[in-house]
This record gives structure tokens, sequence and C-alpha cells, in this order.
């Protein structure tokens, strides 16, 4: 492949393996098959990185394959989704396929398992099925219903088919070794009885429907993939997997699949099972609470795809799970967000700043540079008064010795302005702070000829008159544990909530330049941190969203 990356992945090196032997006929397909029974989260984005990633790089193509084979879990919304964010991640399918396009073949095709004498009825419960199937280190039991005649187990799979059974009455398997050491080999059930809930594609046409071992490899088979990639826990289905496909294919093709590590991150829970948790308690508002480390939650937060898809390409693929720090992916938002995010004022925690000697009634515009790392993007104006707002923090009556910002008889420089000189402040009853007052010298603005006078701090600054209210949602990360698999063996992992993973701020003021910003749009706040406009945001009201700070605050606190 012409470009090819100098250190390629254990997976890169097997697909240009294949196509130096001519394997596949020089076939690269690939597939990405979710199930429709939930978002996608950055797990999923790892996957689709390399999926979609393989079929590019190496003149092949990827599927789409909705694996739609149990309606109790699967609504169209959620294909909906899926589909929405492969493609915002930068990605496009060749074909759209669903597994439940193949229930008739699959259906014929386990027919013929039954009529080789490969596959049976079981009458079974679940619970008896479990039990007989042993241990790793023992042989299981066979099923009663194991040696039944062929005619039998055909009429009984029809019947299993006509609605006229329960669910769980009865299932399919696959008659294979139950004393193999594999206990996926353990005779599998292929087939369960589902009939209360009606698939979101085939209605009530179907009461039985494939499970995964069988209804995957065959699925791979029919489209023609030549490499199915998983994650490690299907490493061991591997076998299973070559097995069905073994007792239909024809010919010497064969989809073959690799396993990869899933990915796991630091604070952060993986489990779409433990996320649909969290919103039914109410822990989170959603599917896309930017708490969440779905795609949609991502979004919603300011990450951007590049960033997601630069933060997949820096951890890579290997044979190995682990622990993946969650500051990482943090660092390439912060990495784009630096390059291409807009810089604008605003003051979270705003106290009055009066400039004594500034003409009253005087407005003044100042040029502040959209983006310092791309002058091209030019600048903005900001307007200038006597009285302004700065953060709570940048103001000290009596500050130590290594403090630079302002304080009574200290001067800093206000950002795109003046500098300026404290000369005091007024306190109300309870000896909180509420003006603080200084005086600008004139001559320090850009341009002038003291501008070039050095003071040890710049703070930022709003014009209180000409500055607009917004709501701030401070969000910080969900959990209070780095390794969430660890801490929760013992206990529920809802025990291990960070309480201050969102605190809403509604005394932030913001510069005017800002209030026409759209949905999801991403700006510096200077000195404070990236954050994005929030879909709740109205012409009267806007909300942002803190995406990530300017610096990893958390690796301080670690150190500490």
């Amino acid at each position: 492949m012409k470009g090819a990356k100098k250190n390629l992945n254990f997976i890169e090196q097997m697909v240009e393996n294949d196509l130096r032997e001519g394997r596949n006929n020089g076939r690269v397909q690939t597939r990405f098959p979710p199930e429709p029974n939930g978002y996608l989260h950055i797990g999923h984005a790892k996957a689709i990185c390399l999926d979609f990633g393989i079929a590019r790089n190496y003149g092949g193509k990827c599927n789409l394959r909705f694996d739609d084979t149990n309606p109790v879990k699967e609504e169209m919304e959620y294909v909906e989704a899926i589909q929405d964010d492969i493609q915002w991640l930068g990605f496009q399918w060749e074909n759209v396929y669903y597994t439940s396009d193949y229930f008739e073949r699959l259906w014929n095709l386990a027919i013929k398992l039954i009529k080789d004498g490969k596959a049976y009825i079981d009458e079974q419960s679940a619970e008896e099925i479990a039990r007989q199937k042993g241990t790793p280190t023992q042989a299981g039991i066979n099923s009663p219903y194991r040696d039944r005649p062929v005619e039998e187990n055909l009429a009984l799979f029809e019947k299993m088919n006509s609605g006229e059974l329960p669910d769980g009455a009865m299932v399919l398997r696959a008659k294979i070794n139950m004393a193999s050491p594999n206990m996926h080999f353990r005779d599998p059930i292929m087939y369960r009885i589902i009939t209360e809930h009606p698939h979101h594609r085939t209605g009530k046409q179907w009461k039985i429907y494939p499970m995964y071992d069988y209804a995957h490899g065959q699925s791979d088979y029919f489209e023609g993939v030549t490499h199915s990639l998983c994650t490690l826990e299907f490493e061991v289905h591997r076998p299973l997997y070559d097995w069905f496909i073994d007792q239909f294919a024809d010919g010497d093709y064969r989809p073959y699949q690799t396993e990869f590590n899933r990915l796991n991150i630091s604070y952060t829970v993986m489990s779409k099972r433990k996320m649909l948790q969290l919103i039914e308690e109410g822990i989170v508002t959603g599917w896309d609470d930017p708490r969440m480390p779905t795609i949609r939650g991502l979004r919603r937060r300011g990450y951007t795809a590049e960033s997601i898809r630069n933060f997949i390409d820096k951890i890579g693929y290997t044979k190995f799970d682990g622990l993946i720090d969650i500051s990482l992916l943090e660092h390439s938002l912060r990495e784009e967000l630096n390059e291409k995010a807009t810089r604008v004022s605003a003051v979270l925690d705003p106290v009055k700043l009066i400039i004594t000697n500034y003409p009253e009634g005087q407005t003044e515009m100042m040029e502040a540079q959209n983006n310092p790392e791309r002058p091209k993007d030019g600048s903005h104006e900001i307007a200038f008064s006597r009285e302004l707002l700065i953060e709570r923090e940048d103001f000290m009556e009596e500050a130590p010795k290594k403090y630079f910002r302002l304080t009574v008889g200290g001067e800093v420089r206000l950002k795109n302005a003046y500098i300026i000189k404290g000369t005091g402040c007024k306190k109300d009853n309870d000896g909180n702070i509420i003006e603080v007052y200084a005086e600008y010298d004139p001559m320090t603005k850009s341009g002038m000829p003291d501008s070039a006078r050095k003071v040890k701090g710049t703070i930022h600054w709003v014009s209180e008159a000409h500055s607009i209210p917004a709501e701030v949602r401070l969000y910080d990360r969900l959990f209070t544990v780095e390794n969430l698999n660890e801490e929760t063996k013992d206990r529920d992992f809802t025990e291990l909530i960070n309480p201050n993973s969102l605190r809403v701020n509604t005394k932030a003021r913001v510069e005017a330049f800002v209030k026409d910003a759209k949905a999801l749009e991403s700006f510096q706040f200077q000195r404070i941190g990236y954050f994005n406009v929030d879909p709740d945001s109205t012409p009267e009201k806007l909300v942002f969203n803190r995406s990530v700070g300017l610096k990893d605050s958390w690796a301080k606190q670690l150190k500490k």
C-alpha cells in the first residue's frame, strides 16, 4: 500500500500480509456490527475507526450491519442515532445491512443442521441447561433431549416459531461436544423464543430469534467479509464462529475473526447496562448527558470528531486489555481547541471593578485577537467602560508575595486594554468584597507610548453594561475512582458517583460577541478553559458547557 505508516499495528500487519499472499483474491472487506439497543459510546468509536479505517487505507469497503436479533431491547431510534454518530465521526459505510435480512437464510441453515443430526430441540429451563454445562475443569452432562429423532426436532422447531409456545419453553441447540474444554462448544443455544416483543423491522413475522454466536459468523459469510474484527472477549468464541461457518460454507473462502483490546477509560463506565441504570435512576439526564462517554454525550460536551479520532490513533490497538487515562482524551480535545477555538472573555464569579479615573459614560472598543495560534482568524471588538466585572479570585486586598493579580497598590494589565493600579475596595456588612477600585494609565493601551511597560500579571474582564448573562455548566468526571471495574467488585458502582460532576453557575457574564453563537460552537474562555454552547440555549439565555480545562487539574490533585 502506498503511503503506509512506518509503525503498523498488528491488524494492519495482518492485512498487509494477507494482501501479499493474495488471500481472498486481494479483497479487504470489514463491517461494523452494532446492536441497536442503545447509543454508541467511545468504545464503539475505537471499533469504528478500525473497521472503517482498515477498509479505507487498503482500498476495501466497510459495511454497517445492525445485529438486530433481540427485539426486546432494540428500537429504530437507536438505528438512526448510530448512523448519525458514525457519519459525524467522519466515516461512511458502503452498504447498510441487518442480521434480520438473513432470518430466512439462517432458519434454513438451522433446518439443515437438524437434518444432519447436528442440532436438537431442548425443553429444559435455562437454569437446568446452565447446570449441565459443567465447569472449565469438569465435563458437561448431555441433555435428556440430545438424541431426539430428526423428524421430531424438525416438528418442534416449526412449533417454536408458531407462536403457540411461551418464551423460554424450548431452545434449539447445536450438537457438538459436551466434554469440550471450550465451554462454548458444549451444545450452544442457536435459537430462543421471543413472542411478546415485535421486531422493529420484521414485526411479528418471527417468534424465534438466532443467538449471536450462530448469526454473527453466518452474516459475515453471507456478506463476503474478509476481516471480522472483534474485541478480546470474543477470542474464546472464535472456534465456535469457525465451526458454524464450516458447516455451511462452500469453497475456500472464509471470513477470519481477529480480536483487539477493548477500550477502558479511567473514571468512566463503559457498560451500556450501567449507562442505562444511570439514566433510569436520574443520576444523568439521558444518553446525551455531557458526563456520559456516549458519542452523543461527548458531542454535547464539546468534543469534536477529530479529537476523538486523534485520541484513538494515539492509544492504538493491541492484544492486551488495559486502562487508558482519561487525561489523554482530554488532552486530545485541548490540543485541537487550542488551535481552533476563538478566545473570548467570560467572568464566572464576578465582582465589580470601577476604574475611578475613567470618564463616566464613555465606552471604548478594544481589539481582541480571535486566536493567537491562527492569526488569519483576525480579531473582534470588546467594549471597555468605567465599570467592569472581574473574577473575584483576581483581587486580594492583602496578597501573599507571589500573588500576581490585582491588589491594593499593585498593578496588572487588563487583557486587550490598559494597565491598572488597585486603590481600594468596598465590603458589605459580612466583610465580603462587593466593589474593587482602581485607576488606569491611559498611556498603556496597545499602540500608546507606555504599552510595552511590563507588569507581572494579566487578568480578563468584561464590561458590566455591555456583557450578557449566561448559565455555565461546570462538568467534571462522573466517578471519584480511577478504575471502576476494580472498585465495584464488591459494591454498587453508583456509590462512587462524583457529587461535583456537575455544578451550575448562573452568575456568569460573557462578552456580547458570543450572543449569536450557535449550538455546539466552541470557545476558549480566557484563563478558564474551553466551553461550548449547549443545545438548551435560547436567544434569551445562553448556556455553556465546560468541555475541558486549560490544564489537567486532576493530575495536580493526584500529585498532592
